[in-house]
């Protein structure tokens, strides 16, 4: 169950797609901004 978790925090952090940060990862969004 806990290694599920930790993926999907991986999965949300590093690889998911949001229109609102222009097609980014949150990951991206924030080094790119940096």
């Amino acid at each position: 169950m806990r290694q599920q978790i930790v993926k999907y925090i991986e999965y949300y952090n590093n690889d998911r797609i949001k229109l609102k940060l222009n097609g980014l990862s949150p990951v991206n969004y924030r080094t790119q901004a940096a």
